[in-house]
């Protein structure tokens, strides 16, 4: 095997088992910084082993292994001791039942109350799911040194606080389920378009697993299903690298199965009657969903949702989902209207607010405007899907010009 490909297939091994290899290192000592240590420390064994030996048959498991003497080698050293290590041949599996509770546990140990409010979901997506400090900076809209230093912060609080590696009682989810729930989505949506696949089929994973864990919590169940609607459409979101917008989309694509697990999942937590944003934004999906029997979006019901989202839990996101959907419903005027009303701070620079003010100027034909909005959105583009589109939409818009 070439280094080159002993590289790719570390990076594949990374993005698909970070997160459970980190939660289990890191559960017996509390200390996440010295596992992120002994764990990069396995890689770049991996990237030098490999070459040679060839990928083990059990790549995680041999990661692990070496990580955990890593680990072992360097509380020595710290005491003056010095030790020789042999890398291992093979090792145990590492997709056990243990990896997935270590996982859980690291989940909710970022989650405590003694970790700061604002920093509990970027550390999920960092140590459990595997994001770098540069891609949950962008998420967050901060700079990735700022969010770097809080990460270290926050690791260095939980190793001096003492927190407990456990999966807490029921009791103790109403305060922290909500920050887990938002580190499980973020994971989902940072994947669903720019990445390979591992972290959002991860996030699927883990959100199944907690409505197994809490199958009477509302928004758990809520979560499950908005990922489970969205999961359903895959195989149709793209055509030859280019998004599909989802009213676009070939219905007979769609996973029918899974969409109606993820509505009786839905229907489940609606049956509690305490709505939350995770249900909301699940309702709104499952409109999308009904065009596989309707033949048609309904533009006024999601139109009602997003302003019921907006009024419960406002957010950039859902406030310009909001005037797209108005803009389908009442024309593109009100949806402009409607998004030059939107007062969150950095909306110039929010990718998806110029790709729907694009799009209304586009409708009402005021072609120069569009124009220059479609480049704005092209600019601020992070995944080359989406770009594409955006690229078509800007050519087609010049060729109708001419």
């Amino acid at each position: 095997m070439s280094p080159q490909d002993a590289a790719r297939r570390a990076e594949d091994v990374a993005r698909g088992a970070y997160g459970k290899l980190l939660a289990m290192l890191a559960s017996s000592t509390g200390d996440i910084i010295a596992a992120e240590d002994a764990l990069a420390d396995a890689f770049v064994a991996a990237l030098t082993t490999w070459p040679a030996r060839g990928v083990p048959d059990r790549p995680e498991a041999w990661l692990l292994t070496v990580a955990r003497n890593k680990r072992i080698d360097a509380a020595r050293k710290d005491q003056r001791l010095v030790i020789t290590e042999e890398v291992p041949e093979m090792a145990a599996p590492a997709e056990t039942d243990e990896s997935l509770d270590e996982r859980l546990k690291l989940l909710f140990v970022c989650a405590h109350p003694a970790i700061d409010a604002g920093v509990r979901t970027p550390l999920m997506l960092q140590t459990v799911l595997g994001l770098e400090a540069e891609e949950i900076a962008r998420a967050f809209l901060t700079s990735p040194a700022a969010m770097a230093q809080r990460l270290v912060r926050a690791k260095r609080k939980i190793k001096a606080a003492g927190i407990p590696f456990v999966v807490p009682e029921p009791a103790h989810y109403p305060s922290r389920m909500g920050a887990v729930l938002e580190a499980v989505y973020g994971a989902y949506a940072v994947d669903w378009m720019a990445g390979a696949g591992d972290l959002s089929h991860e996030a699927f994973f883990l959100s199944t697993v907690l409505a197994d864990l809490a199958p009477d919590h509302p928004e758990v169940l809520g979560l499950t299903a908005l990922i489970g609607f969205i999961e359903a459409r895959r195989d149709a979101r793209l055509a030859d690298g280019v998004l599909v917008p989802v009213p676009e989309q070939d219905t007979t694509l769609w996973d029918k199965a899974l969409i109606d697990r993820s509505t009786a999942l839905l229907q489940r937590a609606a049956a509690h009657g305490v709505p939350g944003r995770f249900q909301l934004e699940a309702a709104i999906q499952s409109v999308h969903a009904a065009r596989a029997v309707t033949g048609r979006t309904n533009w006024r019901a999601l139109s009602q949702l997003y302003a019921g989202l907006v009024q419960a839990f406002p957010t950039i996101g859902a406030a310009v989902s909001r005037a797209a959907a108005v803009a389908e419903d009442a024309g593109p005027a009100e949806g402009l209207a409607l998004l030059d009303q939107i007062g969150f701070d950095g909306l110039a620079r929010y990718q998806p607010a110029q790709a729907v003010r694009a799009h209304c100027l586009e409708r009402m034909d005021r072609r120069g405007e569009a124009a220059e909005a479609y480049a704005k959105a092209i600019a601020l583009c992070t995944d080359a899907p989406s770009r594409r589109w955006l690229e078509q939409r800007a050519a087609a818009l010049r060729d109708t010009s001419c």
